[in-house]
């Protein structure tokens, strides 16, 4: 998708004549459905303009200009992209990503900087990163830049600033980004002139733009081989039985997507920690070390972001959503790898969604129909959300739809809880989620379960865990408390309060700046720093740690009249779940179940309802209260 397209000629012509921002507005609303924002608009009326003197200050009469140009099946549009050749006759383009900030500041986070955007002060990217990553996305997945040649380069223009030498955006901590991809304030027009008129002085760009627009996006080898170094990086792991199967299993279907016309979808069934996430992570690698463009998709934003930090900013794009394939081609994709299949929504339209691409099409059937072969890592009894649709039979129904082989398997082997498949089973049952073999707790001694009786106690075990050496640990809770938005000075307001005792929710994803100290949302799990924050199902849901605390609200307790387990809409704080009706008490209990099966080889519960309790503590025949010495 882009909202304009055309030589600069025209688009200077556009430009005094004061419609380029009302053309680009009339094609995002033809494209995308409805107005764009007011101060979207805004900065097309300056930024554009700013652009048109720029380029006539630069002689770029005979060129191609793209405005708002979408970045394959992300959400990221460039800001504008000129194309023109240089004196050697090499076709070129150069990103120019406009700003209108005034100051910025300093952040604690790597690359980023500081300034007021949406009314409020927050953390971004410097622009020279910023640009850099898109430059980069391009020479990797773009054919134009990595088969036909066209040279890239990346620059930002902040047209409303004045250099000055002290400003955060130009700290020497920022030096290499600076040097990789410049930046230019408003009063550097001239140098950024001549930045453009060494790369495109000889036009006639019109020709090298309609071949931008007319190439695909697909990763290139180098992006695959990065990537499957990248994961192959990080922890080894030896494959057990069934998990050897269904890794060798994949890589048998792509092989064989190659000469087959039918498509194949192969689901993975398994619980907490019976390494689908593991294994999906290495099939990605493997895949991509053999040549097959293999993408990897989930639903949570914590998770995909995490596994985008591990494997480092350029192979990200290898890593996805599941709302991001609504517009690609049928069987685009080699191998779609898809983690938390639970999660997966009714629909990938939303109100930014191009209004060409929105379709009746539900989402289980766009991620069917973007690859050849589609692996759906699942458990039924993760779904925590009414808007998860995510479920064995949904998939096998699209599978149907589609004329696809289907093969199934299912893990059992237990890689959490020290192994124990018996405390997985006994939080099912216990939670009246499903009938299994395990009704009493038996106790396991390679897996610290206990209960505890207040919430300090819990605080100061999960402590004394996190201090020792190479362990992890969580403090989690169910949704029964408010969740604020940091106060003026990025600090957490502490939420959840039980009697004197009180910590803050980890960040909303949407909370601007951050104090020291504190990790964004995204990172909860992963940084050692959220330890002085609890975590939510939406935060927790897709992680391990070693030990798990669980603070067992009100909007789930056990009734013994009626023997049975009843949900307190009142006293939750979740407002998509409260909305959910007669689906509210089983989602509670799952959330439940997945806050209990977070740890690798202890959890910990204290239960604000006593009488909940007694009853967890009357369905264990070994479950000591008190810290081990």
């Amino acid at each position: 998708m882009r909202l304009y397209a055309e030589s600069t000629d025209l688009f200077l012509t556009d430009a005094r004549m004061h419609r380029i921002a009302e053309k680009v507005r009339g094609e995002y609303i033809a494209q995308i459905g409805h107005r764009p924002g007011a101060a979207e608009y805004e900065s097309w009326q300056n930024s554009l303009t700013s652009l048109a003197l720029l380029i006539s200050q630069a002689d770029l009469d005979d060129h191609g200009v793209i405005l708002e140009y979408q970045l394959g099946n992300t959400s990221r549009r460039l800001d504008a992209l000129l194309t023109g050749h240089a004196q050697n006759d090499s076709e070129n383009a150069v990103i120019v990503e406009l700003k209108q900030w005034g100051a910025t500041a300093r952040s604690n986070a790597e690359g980023c900087v500081e300034t007021f955007v949406g009314q409020r002060l927050r953390p971004v990217p410097h622009p020279s990163v910023q640009v850099g990553l898109y430059e980069q996305w391009l020479l990797d997945n773009h054919t134009a830049f990595y088969d036909d040649g066209i040279g890239l380069a990346g620059v930002s223009w902040l047209h409303n600033m004045q250099y000055d030498p002290t400003e955060e955006l130009f700290a020497d901590r920022h030096a290499e980004y600076l040097k990789t991809n410049p930046l230019f304030t408003g009063d550097q027009s001239t140098e950024l002139a001549e930045f453009l008129n060494e790369r495109l002085s000889e036009g006639d760009g019109v020709p090298v733009m309609a071949k931008v627009l007319d190439s695909k996006y697909k990763p290139s080898k180098k992006l695959l081989d990065h990537t499957a170094e990248m994961v192959a990086g990080q922890q080894e792991f030896i494959l057990l039985d069934e998990q050897f199967v269904v890794f060798e299993s994949v890589l048998a279907a792509a092989r064989e997507g190659f000469h087959r016309t039918t498509k194949a979808v192969m689901l993975v069934k398994g619980g907490p920690g019976t390494g689908k996430s593991v294994i999906a992570l290495h099939l990605v690698g493997r895949l991509a070390r053999d040549g097959y463009n293999a993408q990897h998709a989930t639903g949570s934003k914590a998770f995909t972001e995490n596994i985008r930090r591990i494997v480092g900013r350029r192979a990200r794009a290898q890593f996805a959503y599941f709302n991001q394939f609504g517009a690609a081609d049928p069987n685009d994709v080699d191998v779609l790898i898809l983690d938390e299949a639970h999660r997966i929504r009714e629909t990938s339209a939303s109100r930014f969604t191009p209004k060409a691409a929105k379709t009746d099409l539900p989402q289980i059937d766009e991620l069917v129909n973007a690859a050849k072969t589609t692996v759906f890592f699942i458990d039924d009894l993760q779904v925590v959300r009414p808007n998860e649709v995510g479920s064995v039979n949904l998939i096998k129904e699209a599978a149907a739809r589609a004329s696809a082989e289907i093969q199934e398997f299912e893990l059992e082997t237990q890689f959490r809880c020290a192994g124990s498949e018996a405390f997985v089973s006994w939080v099912d049952h216990t939670l009246g989620l499903a009938e299994t073999a395990h009704p009493i707790w038996e106790g396991d001694d390679a897996f610290d379960f206990r209960i505890v009786d207040s919430v300090e106690q819990l605080d100061a075990l999960i402590r004394s865990k996190a201090a020792e050496p190479n362990t992890t640990a969580r403090l989690v809770a169910g949704f029964c408390w408010p969740w604020s938005d940091p106060l003026d000075d990025g600090t957490l307001v502490p939420d959840v309060k039980v009697g004197t005792w009180q910590m803050p929710w980890n960040a909303r994803s949407d909370a601007g700046r951050l104090a020291d100290g504190i990790p964004q949302e995204r990172y909860w799990a992963s940084d050692p720093r959220g330890i002085d924050q609890v975590g939510c199902i939406y935060t927790a849901q897709g992680f391990e740690f070693d030990y798990v605390g669980v603070i067992f609200g009100r909007d789930l307790r056990w009734d013994p009249a009626s023997e049975s387990w009843i949900g307190d809409p009142s006293e939750s704080h979740d407002s998509i779940v409260k909305r959910s009706g007669a689906q509210f008490t089983d989602l509670v209990k799952r959330t439940y179940r997945v806050l209990l099966t977070r740890g690798m080889k202890g959890a910990y519960v204290q239960f604000m309802n006593p009488t909940t309790s007694a009853h967890v503590r009357s369905r264990s025949r070994s479950l000591p209260s008190v810290p081990k010495r």
